[in-house]
């Protein structure tokens, strides 16, 4: 027995996406570290849309825990939520394994940079494709599944019973999918179908007879005006 319900959201809009968003086909190097990338004003707005959506839960939906990436825009992410929220001092806990995938020595530069600068490992990314490839010093997919399912094994002992909200990245929620349903590693690239993840995005599962049920999946109604 773990959590009985897990709410899992990725971050607001931030700086980088849209950075990476104008630079389009042009290179890019983007000088601030991945931990240190804020929201944008749209992200905050988007925080504070979540936080309306979970006020708004039924006592019996409304998470008793938090979980948070590290990473500035998550942790932003959740501030601005639980103050529109009004939750007060829920339990929290910031967990390296809720980071973003780390893409090493590659994590300053878009594509068009990547294939300027590192041109044999943009075709080493093309021709393992996404879901296989791992960067110099950085994680593969199957990398991010390993240390979100040791996160799971502790949620399990730690969250027993419990409703836990989950604040990080494309991802971790992405990935999160692969884990909870128990699928191999070597259908990681099936995951393809359900990105991308959307900047401020919901997903829900429930516990049925001891295991999480997919409740629904990369929604953004509550971002609608």
């Amino acid at each position: 027995m773990g959590p009985v319900r897990i709410v899992a959201v990725r971050h607001g809009e931030s700086e980088a996406n849209v950075a990476y968003r104008q630079a389009g086909d042009d290179p890019l190097v983007y000088a601030r570290g991945d931990d240190e990338v804020t929201l944008t004003g749209v992200g905050r707005t988007q925080a504070a849309a979540l936080g309306r959506l979970l006020a708004a839960l039924p006592a019996a939906e409304t998470p008793e825990l938090v979980w948070c990436s590290p990473y500035l825009r998550a942790r932003e992410t959740w501030a601005v939520a639980r103050e529109t929220w009004g939750a007060g001092a829920l339990p929290l806990m910031v967990d390296e394994r809720l980071r973003d995938r780390e893409w090493g020595l590659l994590a300053p530069y878009n594509e068009a940079a990547i294939e300027r600068r590192f041109p044999e490992e943009l075709a080493r990314l093309r021709a393992e494709g996404e879901y296989r490839y791992r960067p110099p010093q950085g994680e593969s997919f199957a990398d991010v599944a390993a240390r979100l399912r040791d996160l799971l094994t502790d949620l399990r002992a730690r969250a027993r019973g419990q409703r836990v909200l989950i604040v990080a990245h494309d991802s971790v929620v992405l990935v999160l999918r692969h884990v909870i349903a128990e699928a191999p590693d070597t259908e990681l690239a099936a995951l393809a179908e359900f990105a991308p993840i959307l900047n401020a995005s919901v997903s829900t599962w429930h516990a049925t007879d001891g295991r999480l049920t997919l409740l629904h999946y990369n929604t953004v109604h509550h971002l609608e005006p």
